[in-house]
């Protein structure tokens, strides 16, 4: 009894080590991860703004093979605290309870996750924190889980690649054009090609590819050295959270196209039909060029704009 009163107040990862089966997980955890909220059935707790603290234990599939250090091939931390503001910014609700299987549903949306450990506690409404403990697995949530996941699905920001040739990057108008872009809704991506110099000859297909990917990403940390709002970006996963967080990006070709199971047809000196694959890969509303032609072929809008020219007519 005593150990059970133990594990009744423990943090949720002792929980999650205690009911642990035959087939051992690996686990990811958030711990005391305070949000301010609006959130409570009584009257005194609408109109304002109390403490949240959140304590989450993911129990995910082992990886077969190994990690090679590559974020987009584990349970990002991000999709846990996002799955948390996701359900917040919803909709008001007066219960924790409510808020506790929301929260977990949707981090059993990645396809890693197994079984959620999830405790919230509101911690301005006594002397101590108020709170609730679930756990839940995929199987909890059954058909109603697949049904959510399409909905995810069409969440999904949808950006706009922008392809801005050499020229284009050095125009005095490149620090206007960001902000017209900027303001439009959809997330912005900006693809490069390989700077006007002479690249390095290998005479060797795979070497020279690699070569041509890093000259790429190399005129990338220069478009982004010309405006401090250009991140460089080279995974999926951190172009997820950016898109999400209204970051702009540039994007780093080598590890996406390297990594892809049907990469692209082009090869990096055609860089802006590698462009335009990767508009596709990412399901983009559109594929703007400055500064040279479009791309043959494609099954997404696509337009070229001539450098000093407006990106947008209205």
């Amino acid at each position: 009894m005593a150990d059970d009163i133990r594990l009744a107040f423990a943090h949720p990862s002792e929980r999650a080590i205690a009911t642990a089966g035959d087939d051992p997980r690996d686990r990811i955890s958030l711990r005391d991860h305070i949000v301010a909220a609006e959130i409570g059935a009584f009257q005194a707790e609408r109109g304002t703004t109390q403490r949240l603290r959140f304590n989450v234990v993911v129990e995910v599939s082992p990886l077969t093979g190994t990690i090679e250090d590559d974020v987009d091939r584990i349970l990002s931390y991000d999709r846990v605290t996002e799955a948390i503001a996701y359900e917040l910014a919803a909709e008001r609700l007066n219960l924790l309870e409510t808020l506790a299987e929301r929260v977990a549903e949707r981090i059993l949306l990645e396809p890693q996750a197994a079984r959620v450990f999830l405790r919230i506690e509101k911690l301005d409404r006594g002397p101590g924190a108020l709170g609730v403990e679930i756990a839940r697995t995929r199987r909890d949530f059954g058909e109603h889980l697949n049904t959510l996941a399409d909905g995810a699905a069409q969440e999904r920001p949808h950006p706009r690649i922008v392809y801005i040739s050499n020229a284009a990057m050095a125009h005095p108008e490149l620090g206007a054009w960001i902000d017209t872009l900027a303001a439009r809704r959809a997330p912005v991506i900006f693809c490069v090609g390989r700077p006007d110099l002479p690249a390095p000859q290998t005479g060797h297909t795979m070497t020279q590819r690699r070569i041509d990917l890093l000259a790429i990403e190399q005129n990338g940390w220069m478009l982004a050295a010309r405006d401090h709002r250009c991140k460089v970006v080279a995974t999926r996963t951190e172009l997820d959270w950016a898109m999400k967080n209204g970051q702009i990006c540039v994007w780093a070709p080598s590890k996406i196209v390297l990594d892809a199971t049907a990469g692209p047809k082009a090869q990096p000196r055609d860089s802006v039909a590698l462009a335009a694959w990767f508009a596709g890969e990412m399901e983009a509303c559109e594929l703007v060029v400055i500064g040279e032609a479009l791309p043959d072929g494609g099954g997404l809008p696509m337009r070229a704009v001539a450098p000093g020219a407006q990106i947008f007519e209205n």
